[in-house]
């Protein structure tokens, strides 16, 4: 590697480094992704440079094209309530990438860098197959199944199979292409079974999971082919998607084992939920809201749906208007993948100091006069207090059943992503607003407006 090149890895690698950097922060976390974009952009220029004919200029080009427009077009035309399942989708395709590029080099590897390619192929299938079904499970192409602990036997004992594959090939030096396309194919079948049967509300932390298992998989693929900033960039995202795993994992107060093993037992039949709803209209929300002190407002996937952001924004600029406190209750993983609603709500242009994290907030809902839940509903369900047979039980919720009035606006009566009866909306304290979030929080901006 020349000098220039070196130099050039090395911006890329700085540029890597503050994005991710930059990234753990919503203030900042528009400016690590341009940086980041920036160091990739540098990365694709560097290695063009060492690409030794123009024939094989031109294939990398043309697959840096098709990507290009591949994630220009996603990034467009996506809407929020699919950015989960297309981060679940782009990961996987990155873990993929990894072990086909691995694949690729195999036969050229030798000692150490062959078993590298070994363990990349195998990493990279696994987040790939992984990747694939939580991608058709956030989508609700699939759902899951009772047969969860069957399944999570067969992937471990069909990704014993393919470590015992990759091992023995290793030992013999086999680097045929058939081998290698079979481990690729019998790992990500693995990763496809040991995801299948984990519920909804685990998904964040197997996006989580599954993302450092796609940067450690790159990691090994830099080792493989001798490239520095690889290694760098993979780390980086390994580390940070392990980091972001175990928090995850502790706001939703689960060990990996309880999310990969499903060692709970769902036993929703003896929890039955009694009482009656207490309908509202928009009129009296409007005034129970004009005439509080502090009000919190706690947004769900069912804002994201509604892309009912805009309307919510209204409605709090209002209150702010008539000298009411408003903030807003963020879950870690509300919505379908960490940092949902933060982003969601940044499209509004929500000020940060207004969202405050569920550890920050919980101690507030006791002197909160009106909570506002926009169709977050596994998230301030009481009964992952309580009751210990639900698959909640045990997670963290925010305690908005503590606060003086609760409103909540849904289509209906609906059950949540994790599947399972949400006893604030027959508390006596909760009033339900039905309809569609954009419709009602526009109905609450015209009578808001009425009242000025």
């Amino acid at each position: 590697m020349n000098l220039p090149e070196q130099v050039l890895y090395m911006v890329s690698a700085t540029a890597f480094v503050l994005g991710v950097r930059f990234m753990g922060s919503p203030r900042t976390a528009r400016s690590g992704n341009r940086l980041l974009a920036v160091g990739m952009i540098i990365a694709l220029g560097t290695t063009m440079m060492v690409v030794p004919r123009f024939g094989h200029w031109a294939a990398v080009l043309a697959v840096v094209a098709v990507g290009t427009a591949a994630g220009t077009w996603s990034a467009v035309r996506v809407r929020m309530t699919a950015m989960p399942q297309m981060v679940a989708l782009f990961n996987g395709l990155g873990g993929g990438a990894a072990a086909l590029v691995a694949a690729g080099g195999w036969p050229l590897a030798s000692g150490a860098a062959g078993w590298l390619a070994i363990l990349t192929m195998i990493l990279g299938s696994l987040s790939f197959g992984g990747s694939v079904v939580a991608f058709l499970k956030l989508q609700e192409w699939i759902r899951g199944t009772a047969m969860g602990l069957a399944l999570r036997v067969v992937g471990l004992l069909v990704l014993a199979a393919a470590v015992a594959l990759g091992i023995f090939s290793g030992i013999g030096n086999t680097t045929a292409l058939g081998v290698a396309v079979s481990l690729m194919v019998v790992t990500a079948l693995s990763g496809a079974l040991l995801t299948l049967p984990i519920g909804g509300a685990d998904m964040p932390v197997v996006i989580s999971l599954l993302n450092g298992l796609t940067g450690l998989s790159a990691a090994a693929t830099g080792f493989v082919l001798g490239n520095q900033l690889l290694i760098i960039a993979g780390t980086l995202v390994g580390a940070s998607g392990t980091i972001l795993t175990q928090q995850m994992s502790r706001a939703m107060h689960r060990s990996l084992k309880t999310v990969i093993w499903g060692v709970r037992v769902q036993s929703r039949a003896s929890h039955a939920t009694e009482g009656s709803v207490q309908p509202i209209t928009a009129d009296d929300v409007a005034m129970l809201l004009r005439y509080a002190k502090k009000v919190v407002v706690v947004p769900g996937y069912g804002l994201a749906v509604a892309r009912a952001q805009l309307e919510v924004k209204q409605v709090t600029d209002l209150l702010q208007g008539f000298g009411v406190e408003v903030l807003f209750g963020i879950h870690p993983v509300a919505g379908r993948m960490p940092g949902h609603m933060n982003v969601l709500l940044a499209e509004a242009n929500v000020s940060y100091d207004q969202l405050w994290e569920m550890e920050r907030i919980n101690s507030r809902f006791r002197e909160t006069d009106v909570v506002l839940v926009v169709g977050a509903n596994d998230v301030t369900n009481p009964a992952a207090r309580t009751q210990a047979g639900s698959p909640l039980y045990g997670m963290p919720v925010l305690n908005v059943d503590q606060a003086g009035a609760v409103v909540v606006l849904k289509r209906s009566m609906g059950k949540g992503f994790a599947g399972v009866d949400n006893p604030l909306y027959f508390d006596a304290k909760t009033r339900m607003l039905f309809g569609d979030a954009k419709h009602s929080l526009s109905q609450l901006v015209r009578e808001l407006e009425g009242t000025a």
